[in-house]
């Protein structure tokens, strides 16, 4: 087992997803980070299935986008939304979402969501941070408790293996370890939403080729409802033989022991299917905000500071954005070249995007429809029938935007933000469902084929990018101003017309993040002003 380094720039607590993309960012911008997980890094258990556009571009960035793909849902394997009744009984609502899973680019990013498992999508990005030097993974390392120092931290680590107790210094602590984390309550922060919304049972069954016991074909997710009033849902995991089936309880927490895991199964797939229960796990469904995502030093990504409930698929790529957005402000930082202001951004421009995400999955959550139609829905009689007519076509309208929501995968905008530079233009509507490209400061860089296999946001990552295109008016005093400061700025030509118009200025500044920064038809009256405000050195 490598020795803990006395000292660390960075300290990641917890090696779910967020950590390890938060490490994976910092390794691939050559910051040394240690890694502290208590488990030994094994997924027992499927959680986040969902992973969308903006994701998968950060995959793209690290080169893991094939291999997430690879492992996940094989490209053929519809991403289907079934309502019904059972897996043998009667269908309500279909939902298609053709623009989910497979290889083929989209018009408006290069990369599809995917479908991956937390069992397959851990693997990928441990081995992602693992091979960078300067990044440290230590499993079977607890994270006991930290206090302030100077302008850093001292964290106490217990290592389980050996039993020994032990001391790092950091100059930064971010707390990635979920909803359990002890860090939020040691900083006093406050919750801000619903603490409940359900109490829920996960079911992790093996049951293989289970859409040959039904006559509504393969699909990725089967939501269950019944004439009771009761729901529940059947989720696909690798299209072959692993599956997740969900208990809702709404009003009392659930007792594992207290549960007749084959007659839950049973109520779901009906008789006759052959299956096997390999674990099973009670959770709580919340809907809260920290009103907090960093104390000096100190900061807070993902479950740690912000829960939703799962409709929609947000969690874990809404706690994928904190870490990219923290990733190159910590290195900036740590290079050098950011201003004191720098990383006091991350809770103005992440915290909006929580509020919203964790808001729509709410939303998407407590979306009803008539329940006066429910106890018919199991009748085989033509009252029974125009039910589950009638409720199919509210599903459909009320739902699809949980299962379609580019725009909130792609459409989140960092205003304001004291590091972006408005140019006084209105946002592109809100619609959860549609995601409109604009280069509107703050808003994602739009996606557009440069050349060959190569797409607009490839250009972005390292450092800021100045876009040109055109007959821009210069761009020597932005040049000039960026080398006075220190910050890495790379000038790129366009020629090509269609990208101009998708990008709507002569120039476009892109941070290493992928967001616009500034913009402009000339170059800026005063660059150093723009240069100072986008490192977070500004007024």
């Amino acid at each position: 087992m490598t020795a803990l380094p006395q000292q660390v720039p960075v300290l990641i607590i917890g090696g779910g997803p967020i950590g390890l993309g938060l490490a994976a960012e910092l390794g691939w911008r050559g910051i040394r980070c240690l890694l502290v997980e208590q488990g030994d890094g094994t997924v027992f258990h499927p959680r986040a299935n969902a992973v969308n556009s903006r994701t998968m571009e950060f995959c793209r960035r690290w080169g893991i986008a094939d291999a997430v793909r690879d492992a996940g849902a094989p490209p053929d394997f519809p991403a289907t939304i079934l309502y019904v009744t059972g897996l043998q009984g009667y269908e309500l609502a279909r939902i298609e979402r053709p623009t989910h899973g497979g290889r083929e680019p989209l018009p408006i990013t290069p990369e599809r969501p995917q479908r991956c498992n937390q069992i397959w999508f851990d693997p990928i990005l441990r081995d992602l941070a693992s091979g960078f030097d300067t990044v440290t993974l230590r499993y079977q390392c607890r994270f006991e408790r930290f206090e302030r120092t100077g302008d850093g931290v001292i964290a106490t680590l217990h290592d389980t293996a050996t039993g020994r107790t032990e001391q790092v210094a950091a100059r930064y602590l971010v707390s990635c370890c979920g909803g359990c984390s002890t860090v939020p309550d040691t900083l006093g922060v406050k919750w801000e939403g619903t603490m409940v919304l359900s109490y829920n049972l996960n079911i992790f069954i093996r049951a293989p080729e289970l859409w040959n016991y039904s006559n509504k074909g393969k699909a990725a997710f089967h939501i269950i409802v019944r004439a009771d009033g009761s729901q529940g849902t059947l989720i696909e995991l690798d299209g072959r033989d692993l599956w997740r089936l969900g208990v809702r309880n709404v009003s009392t927490p659930i007792d594992i022991n207290n549960v007749d895991l084959d007659a839950e199964v049973r109520r779901v797939l009906g008789p006759g299917v052959p299956y096997e229960v390999i674990s099973a796990l009670p959770w709580t469904c919340r809907s809260i905000v920290a009103d907090r995502f960093q104390d000096g030093p100190v900061f807070l990504a993902g479950d740690a500071v912000h829960q939703n409930a799962p409709s929609g698929g947000f969690g874990m790529n809404t706690g994928m954005g904190d870490a990219v957005d923290l990733g190159w402000k910590l290195a900036a930082t740590l290079d050098g070249w950011a201003g004191s202001g720098l990383l006091d951004s991350y809770q103005t421009e992440r915290r909006a995007v929580a509020l919203r995400n964790v808001g729509e999955a709410t939303d998407n959550n407590l979306q009803g429809f008539d329940r006066s139609l429910v106890p018919l829905i199991e009748d085989a009689t033509p009252a029974g029938e125009a039910a589950r007519r009638r409720l199919g076509e509210q599903i459909v309208r009320a739902k699809t935007k949980q299962y379609v929501s580019d725009g909130v995968a792609l459409g989140y905008c960092y205003d304001p933000s004291p590091v972006i530079c408005p140019d006084g233009t209105p946002p592109p509507s809100a619609d959860p469902m549609k995601y409109i490209p604009t280069s509107r400061p703050g808003s994602r860089a739009p996606h557009g084929w440069v050349s060959g296999g190569t797409s607009t946001l490839d250009l972005f990552g390292r450092g800021f990018v100045l876009l040109r295109f055109g007959d821009s008016v210069g761009s020597r005093s932005l040049e000039d101003a960026a080398a006075r400061r220190g910050v890495p700025l790379t000038c790129v030509d366009v020629a090509d017309p269609a990208l101009a118009r998708l990008y709507e200025r002569p120039l476009v500044l892109v941070r290493p993040d992928g967001h616009v920064a500034w913009r402009g038809d000339v170059a800026p009256a005063d660059p150093v002003e723009v240069i100072d405000t986008v490192r977070g050195a500004g007024g």
